[in-house]
């Protein structure tokens, strides 16, 4: 099996033109976030660009908003989104991710919070049980629209930061296992993206992941 490493939302969209598997790794907050919504019970989770993202390559976070939106309306269930700023009001929230929101309003799914960024601790905020998560970010949820848009047959998140039910160490393992059972299912690779080349902790982190991963998988 393939398992490359790469950074940026250009590097996320090079490894979705590839039909990679793309995991990433956004530390402070994005995938931790989702981390934390995935122990919580959160049925499924995708990444969005916020309406003032302009990186160097494709997205399109109406259309993940509206595929977010589907997947809830097929598991009978809200979404709950989560944005910047995280020292904000609701409405600023609400202003940065209007593409988003308007993509999962458009499938007839109903927004059930709209939260700040606040990584493992986003779960005393609102209820993610069995709820879809769309997390419209700056770096993690552009590097997941970016590889989306490109053509990737899925992308996760994954993390090296404790939630507030497993450590650092169990959340990198439960990541790498996630996107080794993927891309096992999906007969392709694995990419795993450093949200931000500039981040130091994105870069450690997904270097980690990257290298559980090929313990898992060979």
């Amino acid at each position: 099996m393939r398992v490359i490493l790469t950074a940026d939302a250009s590097g996320a969209a090079l490894a979705g033109s590839m039909g990679l598997v793309v995991v990433v790794v956004d530390v402070i907050d994005f995938s931790t976030s989702m981390e934390a919504a995935l122990d919580e019970g959160a049925a499924a989770v995708f990444g969005a660009a916020p309406d003032a993202a302009r990186p160097p390559v494709e997205v399109n976070p109406y259309l993940i908003g509206a595929t977010a939106g589907k997947e809830a309306l097929r598991l009978g269930t809200g979404v709950v989104v989560l944005t910047e700023p995280r020292a904000g009001g609701a409405d600023d929230r609400r202003a940065g991710a209007s593409w988003a929101l308007s993509g999962i309003r458009s499938a007839g799914a109903e927004v059930e919070a709209v939260i700040p960024n606040l990584g493992a601790e986003i779960p005393r905020l609102a209820d993610m049980k069995g709820k879809v998560l769309v997390g419209a970010t700056g770096s993690g949820g552009v590097a997941f629209d970016a590889a989306v848009c490109a053509g990737s047959p899925a992308a996760l998140t994954g993390t090296v930061a404790r939630t507030l039910k497993k450590s650092g160490f169990a959340a990198a393992r439960e990541a790498a296992g996630r996107a080794a059972a993927r891309a096992r299912l999906l007969g392709t690779g694995i990419a795993v993206v450093a949200a931000s080349g500039n981040s130091l902790e994105d870069v450690l982190a997904a270097e980690y992941i990257y290298k559980e991963i090929l313990c898992q998988v060979r």
